[in-house]
């Protein structure tokens, strides 16, 4: 879809008078768009129970405001395809509505999904990559699946890093070859972090009530933690991975992006559930919960947190920051602990092994098993179409990753063996394990990351810092929270946990964003103002 499709769509959904309102708006800096459009699930329900407000005018209104300003006015390209379907499922939901059926809190609410979400629809599925552009997958994603199931409105695909940020050692994140580059909606020449760039974008700039996310090792968090929205990477199996274009099935998982705590809890529960066609899942059998239960102020009240001190000191100013949040943490009754978390270094090349290790058999699978009839059938083929395309598709970096994972011998080699078993070893038991039971801890915190960095094609991404591999390479829950703004930016304090310990994350992240409120809905300048 080129920009003259997107913006056809949008401006059809939508009275034209109210998209030159929003592109008026955007280029003046402002927040632009009503209040619902801001709102969370809980006020938007209310709404609609109220009959003040139905899930076709909620649609159209999120339709609008991107055509305004994620292709027009401040230009985010955040989303890669919208739904053309998404009002007339709108429309059957407001019928199921009126004749006395709602499905649960999600009902009519609009969804943006990551473009490596398989839905069995008029979208495409692509991960971003021009070899699959136009490809449509034959069957739904389990996360898809439940999404329809809950009375959500899949609204469209939102952009990522090309290969959910596997294609290249010299990446630059939120660019794909379909979608083009994501920008920061704090600061429009920053970057948006990734793989989960778009969705993080389109959740900063009220775009849609809801996105999803994946992440392998920080595509979640730290996406959400530059775009100041709240992120829940879950515990391995929590949510189903089947029909999600995979790097590597020993990390890979989705997850909530959202603006506020209690509806990331919301979404997080309608995505649970036993998969068939996921066997990771099966171990999330009576262990997964209705987490808007665990939405409780009190939440922080007498945890015991560890202060991952190893994971400060990247930058003095979000070090500060983060100081006076952890005096928060305490005002609300946490007891806080300087910890150590063990034996991280001891992962950092056999995590990359392990990636590299699954990255082909897994997408190969996948391509089998949901888009037998694309053009592109191998590792071999995807590599081969980018160096016939690379005007295109190589234009601002390489394919390092997907050559060395199309070398790598499969999942029986020694080598991918062994660095799994000290993946698992060093992360879990002898890594969050081991200094959460010796320190008696309820979870670890620690800023999630630095601020978001000046997109650069010639010196690639520049992190400054992650919290995000320890519950990555261990398959551990992760969530993050607005902590404050440097410069303009946000910054995020993350929560970590042992495995299946969502609801306890939850409780305190909750307990901590009531207590502060820091998010703002962002202004979309060209740069940032060093004074702020």
């Amino acid at each position: 879809m080129d920009r003259r499709d997107f913006v056809r769509l949008g401006v059809a959904a939508g009275a034209a008078a109210g998209v030159a309102q929003l592109a008026s708006a955007a280029a003046n800096g402002s927040a632009a768009g009503s209040a619902i459009l801001e709102a969370g699930v809980q006020e938007q329900q209310a709404q609609m129970a109220a009959g003040k407000l139905s899930s076709k005018a909620l649609v159209q209104q999120y339709l609008a405001r991107i055509a305004a300003i994620d292709k027009a006015g401040p230009a985010l390209r955040a989303v890669i395809e919208l739904n053309p379907d998404a009002l007339a499922i709108a429309e059957s939901l407001d019928r199921e509505r009126k004749a006395g059926k709602v499905r649960g809190p999600l009902h009519g609410i609009p969804v943006l999904i990551k473009d490596n979400i398989a839905t069995a629809d008029k979208m495409s599925i692509s991960a971003g990559s021009l070899a699959l552009d136009g490809v449509r997958a034959s069957k739904d994603a389990y996360v898809a699946q439940k999404l329809r199931e809950a009375g959500a409105v899949i609204l469209g695909k939102t952009n990522l890093s090309e290969w959910a940020n596997m294609r290249s050692t010299h990446s630059v994140s939120g660019w794909s070859g379909r979608g083009g580059q994501t920008r920061n909606p704090y600061a429009l020449d920053r970057n948006t972090s990734g793989s989960s760039s778009g969705s993080g974008a389109a959740m900063a700039a009220s775009l849609a009530t809801l996105a999803i996310g994946t992440e392998t090792d920080g595509s979640i968090v730290s996406p959400a933690s530059t775009c100041g929205i709240v992120g829940i990477k879950p515990t391995l199996g929590l949510v189903s991975r089947s029909g999600i274009i995979p790097i590597a099935h020993s990390q890979d998982t989705a997850g909530p992006m959202t603006r506020s705590v209690a509806d990331a809890a919301l979404l997080l529960t309608a995505l649970c559930g036993v998969d068939t066609a996921d066997d990771a899942t099966g171990a999330s059998r009576g262990k997964s919960a209705d987490y808007a239960r665990a939405l409780r102020k009190d939440g922080l009240q007498g945890k015991r947190i560890g202060v991952a001190r190893n994971f400060f000191g990247s930058a003095t100013a979000i070090d500060a920051l983060i100081e006076k949040e952890l005096a928060v943490l305490k005002a609300q009754g946490a007891i806080l602990v300087d910890v150590q978390v063990p034996n991280t270094d001891k992962y950092n090349d056999s995590e990359l092994e392990v990636l590299l290790g699954e990255f082909r058999p897994d997408l190969e699978a996948w391509l089998a098993g949901y888009a037998a009839h694309a053009p592109v059938k191998t590792m071999a083929d995807i590599i081969a179409f980018n160096e016939k395309n690379a005007a295109r598709e190589l234009q601002h970096f390489g394919q390092e990753h997907l050559v060395a994972a199309q070398a790598k011998p499969g999942l029986q080699d020694k080598a991918y063996r062994e660095a799994l078993a000290n993946n698992h070893r060093y992360a879990r038991e002898e890594g969050i394990d081991k200094i959460m039971r010796e320190e008696k801890l309820d979870a670890l915190v620690a800023p999630t990351g630095g601020v978001a960095w000046l997109t650069d094609y010639i010196n690639g991404d520049h992190y400054g810092g992650s919290f995000s591999s320890p519950a990555a390479v261990a398959g551990y829950p992760h969530v993050t929270v607005p902590a404050g703004y440097v410069h303009g930016l946000p910054v995020g304090l993350s929560f970590v946990g042992g495995a299946w310990s969502e609801a306890t994350l939850i409780g305190m992240a909750y307990a901590y964003e009531q207590a502060t409120l820091h998010r703002r809905a962002p202004a979309f300048p060209a740069s940032v103002n060093v004074k702020a």
